[in-house]
C-alpha cells in the first residue's frame, strides 16, 4: 500500500487518537512464550507475533503466545510475554510505539530517501517517513490491518496476530513482507 508522508501521518495520529479512550479487559491468566507453533500459519492456538525492523536491519521475531482459549488479552501483554519491549512516547504513552527492542536507538541516526537524517527523540508523533507501524490480523487467514489504537489499549483473542513493521519512506509494508 502506497500511502504519501501527509497520508502517513494521519493515520498515525488518529492510531494514537483513538486508543486514548479504550480499555482493555484484565485477564486472570498468565501467558505464556511457545516455540511449537509457527505465528501465521494457522498452527498458533494463541496470539502470533510478527516484529519486521525494515531498514534498521535486526532480524524479524516471530512467537506465538499461549493465551487462555477464551480470554483477549492486551497486545502490550502479548509483545512483553514475546519478548518483544516496546518504548512509546513522552506525549502519546503506549498509544504510538517509538522504539522496539530500543531500535531505533536514540542515538542512531535514521536515513530515508529525500529526507534529512535524523534521531527519534521519542517526545511526540515519530517522523512520517520513519514510524513503527502496528498491524492486527483478526484471523489466520486473514489479511493484515493497520491497527485502530495502540498497544497499551488494543485487545486482542486467540488465534489473531499482531505486527509492528519499521517503516520508510512513502510505502507501508505489512508483517512479513
Amino acid at each position: 500500500m502506497k500511502l504519501t508522508a501527509l497520508a502517513t501521518l494521519t493515520l498515525v495520529g488518529a492510531l494514537a487518537l483513538s486508543g486514548c479512550a479504550s480499555t482493555v479487559p484484565e485477564t486472570g491468566t498468565t501467558p505464556t512464550a511457545s516455540a511449537t507453533a509457527a505465528p501465521g500459519d494457522g498452527s498458533c492456538t494463541g496470539v502470533s507475533v510478527v516484529v519486521d525492523f525494515g531498514a534498521l536491519d535486526a532480524p524479524e521475531i516471530t512467537d506465538c503466545v499461549d493465551t487462555d482459549a477464551a480470554e483477549t488479552i492486551a497486545a502490550s501483554t502479548v509483545m512483553e510475554t514475546a519478548g518483544v519491549t516496546t518504548e512509546g512516547t513522552v506525549e502519546w504513552g503506549d498509544q504510538v510505539v517509538c522504539r522496539v527492542n530500543d531500535r531505533p536507538a536514540a542515538d542512531e541516526t535514521i536515513e530515508v530517501a529525500g529526507e534529512t537524517p535524523f534521531t527519534e527523540s521519542c517526545e511526540s508523533m515519530p517522523a512520517a517517513a520513519a514510524y513503527w507501524a502496528l498491524w492486527v490480523k483478526p484471523a489466520a487467514d486473514a489479511e493484515w490491518e493497520y491497527a485502530q489504537e495502540g498497544l497499551g489499549t488494543l485487545a486482542l483473542e486467540p488465534g489473531q496476530s499482531v505486527g509492528l513493521v519499521f517503516t520508510t519512506g512513502t510505502e507501508t509494508p505489512t508483517p512479513g513482507n
